[in-house]
């Protein structure tokens, strides 16, 4: 049989999925978004596999186009509306979807006879996801439920570099789960770390300079100590940002990310695809070397502790930190004016280098330091027009509007990818089994309306 191969959607409410109608023929072929990330897999042929693909697909359909009646679903799953019907079934039953009437074409129409329609939709708090950021300076956690949507946030400062792996691992723990409710808990499908490192698929930290680490295995680390049996995924800081970035923005086109905090990690993601390179390194532009600074990296330049330090010292006040420095920008202070004037000859010259070699659409910066770019983006555009021989295109630069989230929620989105792709359990069962009781929990929970 032929099997074609199709572009993931993008995200909005009304665009239809004509070539997943085409491909899908009654559930015989069947196709696998992972997420946001448009990794393909053509599953076995056999009806459990069918159905878990199918269960899968009713769920990402749901997140991506929001509600629906049964009839459109059925469209979009390519299925007839029997075997449709099956799959909503489950997932009403298991408590991921829930019926709700279609007051929308009743608007002003106060003397229309007959009932409304019936929509599906998920249930926001079926289902929920943690995600941490361990920083060098801070630790970010967040709680996202089954549509995505952020339902507790709390930060608190943190000195990685004088704490061992154990105990940062654990002091994360217990800000993420101090004081939810064990309801939440039992509904919790899995965990996201992220860390300014160099990780591997299995979640082994090769190496994390900034705050000590080397060789760690950080996955085992913390499957050890969270006090849940759920999936747990590791994952450099940068990385985490970039896919939390195209939860809200959408897949389309290249963009380069920078999270600039202490140190200044990268990420690349194409048509929403994280590029990682042959080693998982790629986007690392925070440690590549700036020429003429006697061997200094671009991360040592602009980076949270460069601004820092130089501005203590253009004092001769230790106590001023980062929110002082923007500040002093905002006002004009001469000290701290030429500061920022020379971080933007710094940031202009990184991005330039970036931009030839990737050529992307849009650059996303994130991180504490990004609070700088607006209020210097002109300087910054003179000087990689100056830097450029031929007038390249310049890409869109754009600020992070979540800044405080950090990587905590990528690091959760990444969960709620793998929930809703044939990696998840939750739809691993034998046909008799209930979705929503895999591993004997009951349901999981819920999101805010778009």
């Amino acid at each position: 049989m032929k099997q074609n191969v199709v572009a993931p959607p993008t995200r909005g409410p009304n665009k239809p999925l004509d070539d997943l109608s085409r491909v899908l023929e009654s559930g015989q072929i069947n196709i696998l978004w992972v997420g946001k990330v448009n990794d393909i897999a053509l599953p076995g042929s056999s009806p459990r596999r069918i159905r878990q693909t199918n269960v899968a697909a009713a769920l990402r359909s749901l997140y991506t186009f929001g509600r629906m009646s049964r009839a459109d679903l059925a469209r979009r799953l390519g299925l007839n509306r029997s075997s449709s019907g099956q799959i909503v079934g489950e997932l009403t039953e298991s408590g991921f979807v829930h019926e709700v009437e279609d007051l929308s074409d009743r608007k002003g129409e106060q003397s229309r006879a007959g009932r409304p329609g019936i929509l599906l939709e998920l249930v926001p708090d079926a289902a929920v996801f943690f995600g941490i950021e361990i920083g060098v300076e801070h630790i970010t956690a967040v709680i996202i439920d089954l549509c995505g949507q952020v339902q507790s946030f709390r930060t608190q400062a943190f000195d990685a570099p004088s704490k061992t792996v154990e105990q940062a691992v654990n002091q994360a723990f217990q800000l993420a789960l101090g004081g939810i409710d064990d309801s939440v808990l039992q509904r919790c499908r899995g965990l996201g770390l992220s860390a300014p490192a160099h990780v591997n698929a299995q979640g082994f930290v090769s190496l994390a300079p900034i705050i000590g680490w080397r060789n760690v295995p950080l996955s085992q680390i913390a499957k050890a100590a969270f006090p849940f049996d759920v999936p747990i995924i590791v994952e450099n800081d940068a990385n985490a940002f970039a896919i939390g970035d195209s939860y809200k923005h959408g897949p389309s086109g290249v963009t380069l990310f920078l999270l600039m905090e202490t140190g200044v990690g990268g990420g690349v993601l194409i048509d929403g695809k994280l590029f990682r390179g042959g080693h998982g390194l790629a986007g690392e532009i925070g440690h590549t070397l700036v020429p003429g600074s006697g061997g200094q990296r671009f991360e040592q330049l602009i980076g949270r502790e460069a601004l820092v330090s130089q501005y203590r010292l253009a004092t001769e006040n230790s106590t001023v930190d980062l929110d002082d420095f923007l500040n002093d920008v905002r006002d004009r202070v001469p000290d701290a004016v030429t500061i920022a004037e020379t971080w933007s000859r710094h940031l202009a010259l990184a991005l330039t280098q970036a931009c030839r070699l990737l050529d992307p659409d849009r650059i996303v910066l994130g991180g504490s330091v990004a609070s700088l770019y607006p209020m210097v983006s002109a300087r910054v555009a003179v000087y990689m027009a100056e830097g450029q021989e031929i007038a390249f295109p310049a890409p869109q630069i754009v600020v992070d509007e979540d800044a405080e989230l950090g990587s905590a929620f990528g690091a959760a989105c990444l969960l709620h990818q793998r929930f809703m792709s044939l990696e998840s359990d939750a739809f691993a069962n034998d046909d008799t089994t209930q979705i929503g009781a895999v591993g004997g929990e009951g349901p999981l929970p819920p999101n805010d309306e778009r």
